[in-house]
């Protein structure tokens, strides 16, 4: 990724100013995330981890998949405030969106905080990837593409903030599943309420807007799931597994034993098979609205 490529910003249109709220679920979401403040300190019972629940294999199994999970959310905390800007950049962009991305900024935050303390509990983890391929997946500079002024806005959240964070939800279901620990157990309870609302924002976007996409855009959003699904999602960022240029059998095997000692995590094998049944899911979903999501072969997966 070269990160130094200069991008073309949005021209700032601020009026006139409209602050009627226009898409009812959003601001719901927003006011539900208000009305459901929480904080690490408060609501997490840290003192009831008992390391002699599991072995001491399994736990730093468990802080190598707590270690890359901090680093996975981390992006939103560059990426939030970049989307928020360019929402406030555009002429005519509803201000519900506005008021939810503040606060989807601080939970995520919130998550960052209970990942990397979770981890602290485990073990003592790598400050970053053992193996330094994996920081180019990881380091996606989201926050450029947010701002860019040539990324069409609407595909940008269909993609990222609908499709990537749906999948990313029942990622988090499936570990919330597994987690036998009670701080565990805590922390993706959190966190499956926190992702359930941030997809649902990512949906109410896109199918608030569908209806005005003319074939240019539709043609753009279909192109910009595709690259998703190409580069992101085979390329291991959520699924280490599916990387087919790095290996991921170390992770692979930290990821089943933290799973085996309930510390809230899913085998390669449950991942992977989450892909597939949320691509079989949402293609239908997105057809509803008139779009597309191609599909794309892929060296375990097949044609997905």
């Amino acid at each position: 990724m070269n990160t130094s490529a200069v991008i073309r910003s949005p021209v700032e249109v601020r009026f006139p100013l409209d602050l009627a709220p226009r898409l009812a679920p959003i601001q719901s979401l927003y006011q539900e995330a208000k009305l459901g403040t929480w904080s690490p300190d408060e609501d997490i019972a840290w003192g009831a981890f008992d390391p002699a629940s599991s072995t001491t294999a399994q736990r730093d199994a468990a802080c190598a998949v707590w270690s890359r999970r901090t680093w996975l959310e981390y992006t939103g905390i560059a990426e939030t405030p970049a989307l928020l800007l360019r929402f406030c950049l555009e002429r005519a962009r509803e201000v519900d969106p506005k008021y939810f991305l503040t606060v989807r900024n601080t939970e995520e935050a919130m998550l960052v905080e209970c990942f990397e303390r979770y981890a602290g509990l485990l073990g003592s983890g790598p400050a970053r990837p053992v193996d330094p391929a994996w920081e180019a997946v990881i380091n996606r500079g989201l926050y450029r593409d947010a701002l860019n002024a040539d990324v069409d806005l609407d595909a940008y959240v269909a993609v990222h903030c609908a499709i990537e964070d749906g999948f990313e939800l029942e990622l988090f279901r499936a570990y919330q599943a597994n987690a036998a620990e009670p701080v565990a157990r805590r922390i993706l309870d959190r966190s499956v309420r926190v992702k359930t609302r941030h997809a649902a924002f990512g949906w109410h976007y896109l199918e608030g807007r569908a209806a005005r996409f003319d074939p240019r855009r539709r043609a753009a959003l279909a192109d910009a799931a595709a690259a998703w699904l190409q580069d992101v999602a085979f390329a291991g960022y959520h699924v280490p597994s599916l990387a087919t240029s790095i290996d991921s059998a170390g992770l692979q095997e930290a990821q089943a034993l933290a799973a085996a000692g309930g510390l809230g995590a899913a085998t390669a094998a449950a991942e992977e098979q989450i892909l597939r049944e949320y691509l079989a899911g949402v293609r239908p979903r997105l057809r509803a609205l008139g779009l597309d999501l191609p599909q794309r072969p892929h060296a375990r997966l097949g044609l997905v």
